[in-house]
């Protein structure tokens, strides 16, 4: 198995399109959980459209986004607090449960996994894949 990463930090939307496509990804997975975005091009609905038009799909997981203290511990590069509090979202039932659909997809379609952060090493990105996808050879595309 083999996913992608990738964050939208500092980029635009054809330039993070541009990046998917080179690496024949066939579904972005956005794993925020406020999949909104003051940056033009990202916010869910746009970003879905947009992608469209490229040919990959779009899908939405919030409840394998971080929580807002896991958030503000990312802010200030609190790694060791963002994957505490990132290790118990991922213990809730629904994000179960998303899990077991991202595993199902990236078993079956190429996929990449999308947050905000460039760096996956600052990101839940990375904390997601160790704990649902551990066998998953990991790629970061950096847009």
């Amino acid at each position: 198995m083999r996913i992608f990463t990738i964050g939208y930090e500092g980029v635009s939307q054809a330039d993070l399109i541009a990046a998917l496509r080179s690496a024949d990804v066939e579904l972005l997975v956005d794993v925020r959980a406020v999949p909104l975005s003051r940056r033009p091009g990202f916010s869910k609905n746009v970003l879905a459209s947009g992608l469209r038009e490229a040919g990959i799909d779009y899908l939405g997981l919030k409840a394998l986004g971080t929580p807002p203290e896991g958030r503000e511990a990312a802010r200030k590069h609190d790694h060791a607090r963002l994957a505490t509090i990132y290790a118990g979202q991922l213990a809730l039932p629904e994000a179960l449960a998303q899990i077991a659909q991202l595993r199902s997809l990236a078993s079956e379609r190429v996929v990449a996994l999308l947050c905000f952060e460039r760096n996956p090493a600052g990101c839940h990105r990375s904390l997601l894949v160790e704990a649902a996808l551990p066998e998953a050879e990991v790629t970061d595309l950096f847009a």
